[in-house]
């Protein structure tokens, strides 16, 4: 029982609904214009669940290897680190979640585009096969990117870009151009989950040679690029808005934006980086409530 329960914490399941919000964002907007499909709906959030939980064991794996994991951590004990998984169950966890990931995104490109386009189902099965790849390799590996200061980039691409213009690609099959609008958004809000976990750590980060973005450019400047990074999502939200707005319910979303004000109030208040742990939570909770919310703004 110890061992299950210890599986589910590497999961880390308070991570999933911040890995939704794109899939969200995007299916609403393809309502909106009148596209959807049940089955695809399904399969692009198995899809990206399957993303995040190997995301997840991934890090657990690669931060254990690498000792980046120890007594200076400050969030919550990994599976690796407390012994109770092993290496190479962690790893053997990885492979089936990889494989259970990848048929979800076959069949949800079947779903999607079936035998007629094969120019865009080619598109999305490299995009599938990137997404897996960005999952594994961000703490596993010598040339792992998210040691080198590249997390935000790829979590910008993939839990922005990808997953809500991604998502209501899918469904629509046309390009427009103003979606960019919105996950841009939520591209911004989850880089801003990583820049915040990162200066969380910084300094235990630092010692064991993990060199996020934050230990390249200093506490004082996260904080300033944090603030960037959440101004620019509501921007962005804001200016889609402005290109598309039909009645009230649009601006739904801008009541996901009260507690992060006084979110980034806390942030620029604070002089311990351990103390951000909590304002984790609620980052990503305002993340998953924005994308719901402008979800409902956009199908009422």
């Amino acid at each position: 029982m110890k061992k299950v329960s210890s599986w589910i914490s590497a999961a880390r399941l308070r991570t999933l609904p911040l890995s939704l919000s794109g899939i969200l964002a995007g299916t609403a907007i393809a309502v909106e214009k009148g596209f959807f499909n049940i089955g695809i709906f399904c399969l692009a959030l198995g899809t990206t669940l399957g993303l995040q939980v190997l995301s997840n064991f991934a890090n657990d794996y690669g931060d254990g290897v690498k000792g980046t994991d120890n007594e200076d951590r400050v969030g919550p004990m990994r599976a690796l680190q407390s012994g109770i998984i092993s290496q190479k169950e962690m790893l053997i966890g990885i492979i089936i979640t990889t494989v259970i990931t990848l048929i979800l995104a076959l069949l949800l490109i079947y779903a999607a585009f079936g035998t007629e386009n094969f120019v865009f189902a080619l598109i999305f099965f490299f995009l599938g096969l990137g997404a897996i790849a960005a999952a594994i390799k961000y703490t596993v590996g010598n040339s792992a990117y998210g040691y080198r200061g590249l997390g935000d980039i790829f979590v910008f691409i993939f839990f922005g870009l990808v997953a809500v213009y991604g998502s209501y690609f899918l469904y629509a099959h046309i390009w427009d151009w103003k979606v960019i609008l919105p996950a841009a958004a939520f591209g911004f809000l989850s880089a801003g989950v990583l820049n915040l976990n990162n200066m969380r750590d910084r300094i235990s980060d630092e010692k064991s040679g993990k060199n996020t973005l934050v230990v390249k450019i200093g506490g004082a400047r996260a904080k300033k690029y944090h603030y960037f990074l959440i101004l620019a999502a509501f921007v962005c939200l804001s200016a889609y808005t402005a290109f598309s707005f039909e009645n009230y319910t649009d601006l739904l979303y801008l009541l996901a934006f009260i507690p992060l004000i006084f979110h980034l109030k806390r942030v620029y208040q604070n002089t311990t980086p351990m103390m951000l742990d909590p304002e984790l939570k609620i980052l990503s909770l305002s993340t998953f409530a924005a994308a719901l919310l402008f979800g409902i703004g956009q199908v009422l």
